[in-house]
């Protein structure tokens, strides 16, 4: 049965691959980014392949603005049945340089040095608010649609830090934290009106957000990149495909008993302890 598919952060890596993977299984999608040409950019390239899409300019962190694109879901989409907040990221406003603290810290005169006493507060509420706040109000916008459906979902975009938090980005993985919490908190306030609300957790997967972290220009693994793939059992960076059948699985009426959870797709990063 097709669905209207809402998924925000759109124009990205990872969501753009689910959009196109959800567009194949027939269903209707709307493509919210912030960005108008990058979400129309998707919605081409799934009209080139028969299916149905539609870009729009969305901002997560303004209500007026997701209300205005909820309205042209609705009239040129249908509504909504599922909901994708895949919007967020770090700032580098809120990221330590190095991942543990040491006295001689305190003496380093190198511009743009940061520990944790020199963090932006900024910095820190720009990626909360992005990763925490830009999925509380998509889910107020578009929930709505889905009172009195069947079948309707929400698909939260979690970390795999969110379990166990890494070194140097302490706003971010405290956001994500929260992106989990509020995952299950949704699940049990939804569940007496039929909304299941899930979340992935990927793990380590190659964005134009972390690339120039991860790798040199020559393609090889800078020496945070090295270490992740030390810690990830698996042996390599996530594949933006790899996400496509827990979605597909927790997007389709086969988990209608599936609520409150939050899956990793990390390589198996977040149950490895390194020994």
């Amino acid at each position: 049965m097709s669905k209207v598919i809402v998924i925000t952060g759109a124009g990205g890596v990872l969501c753009s691959t689910l959009a196109k993977a959800l567009a194949k299984e027939g269903h209707k999608i709307a493509l919210l980014d912030l960005r108008l040409e990058a979400a129309e950019s998707i919605a081409h390239e799934i009209h080139a392949e028969g299916g149905i899409a539609i870009g729009i300019t969305a901002n997560v962190l303004d209500k007026t603005s997701l209300e205005k694109a909820k309205k042209v879901v609705n009239d040129q989409l249908g509504s909504c049945n599922i909901l994708i907040n895949g919007a967020g990221g770090n700032h580098p406003l809120g990221t330590t340089t190095n991942p543990f603290l040491t006295e001689e810290d305190f003496i380093q005169k190198a511009e743009g040095f940061k520990t944790f006493f020199d963090l932006d507060i900024e910095g820190i509420k720009f990626v909360f608010d992005l990763n925490f706040v830009g999925t509380l109000l998509p889910t107020q916008v578009f929930a709505e649609d889905m009172i009195g459906k069947a079948n309707c979902s929400i698909l939260n975009i979690s970390s795999m830090n969110a379990f166990t938090p890494l070194t140097k980005i302490p706003a971010y993985s405290a956001a994500k934290a929260a992106v989990s919490n509020f995952t299950q908190w949704l699940a049990v306030h939804f569940s007496k009106v039929g909304i299941r609300v899930n979340a992935l957790a990927p793990g380590f997967f190659l964005t134009d957000q972390n690339r120039a972290l991860l790798t040199n220009s020559d393609g090889s693994l800078t020496q945070r990149g090295q270490q992740i793939i030390d810690q990830t059992p698996m042996g390599r960076y996530g594949e933006p495909e790899d996400l496509i059948s827990t979605t597909l699985y927790l997007c389709d009426d086969a988990s209608s008993f599936v609520t409150g959870v939050v899956i990793p797709i990390d390589g198996g990063f977040s149950a490895y302890s390194g020994v």
